[in-house]
């Protein structure tokens, strides 16, 4: 694939009490392919969290917001702007409650749904045509809000299996880095 600059931006609320939540899971995943690539992500700018490095033969920023997930997107907006990458660079992982946990789906655009963090994404960028990789974490249990449910800690039975989908969702992110979105697409939106 041809060499380029990306920003990968994983979504998820700052602070302790968030950390093992499952809004959180674009913020693991991130932090997974942070550590396979020995880039940490510390620097403090644009209203995040970077880390700079190379994956896969291409220049890559990895950003965590440190808004709330509702204002994720002007920390991507002002990212994108600082460093001139254009939003077709941008790639997002997030979490997504319309998926069963242990799937994830690589989208090359699209509307936000209901995921407040990429509402603001979109709406900061004035635009849908970016990448993102969606991280199952449904179904919603019938009897909570889902408010309640995405800001509720990945029960510790379930730890391991959600790790592996965790490490699916990183994965994936090398893949589109090496081969493109469409190979990437063909290998992981199978059921």
């Amino acid at each position: 694939m041809e060499k380029t600059t990306w920003l990968i931006a994983g979504l998820g609320n700052p602070g302790r009490q968030y950390e093992m939540n499952w809004h959180n899971s674009g913020s693991m995943a991130l932090e997974i392919l942070a550590r396979r690539h020995k880039i940490p992500v510390t620097r403090i700018r644009c209203q995040g969290l970077l880390g700079q490095g190379t994956i896969k033969d291409q220049k890559c920023f990895l950003l965590r917001p440190i808004t709330y997930m509702n204002r994720s997107g002007d920390s991507v907006r002002e990212t994108l702007a600082y460093y001139k990458i254009p939003p077709e660079n941008c790639l997002v992982l997030y979490d997504d409650v319309d998926l069963p946990v242990g799937q994830i789906r690589i989208r090359e655009s699209g509307g936000a749904g209901t995921h407040n963090g990429m509402r603001s994404v979109t709406g900061s960028l004035g635009s849908e045509n970016f990448p993102r990789v969606r991280i199952g974490i449904g179904p919603q249990p019938d009897d909570r809000d889902i408010a309640d449910y995405v800001l509720s800690d990945v029960p510790v039975d379930l730890r391991d299996s959600f790790l592996q989908v965790l490490n699916k969702a990183a994965d994936a992110v090398e893949v589109i880095l090496q081969e493109g979105l469409a190979p990437a697409m063909n290998l992981y939106n199978r059921k």
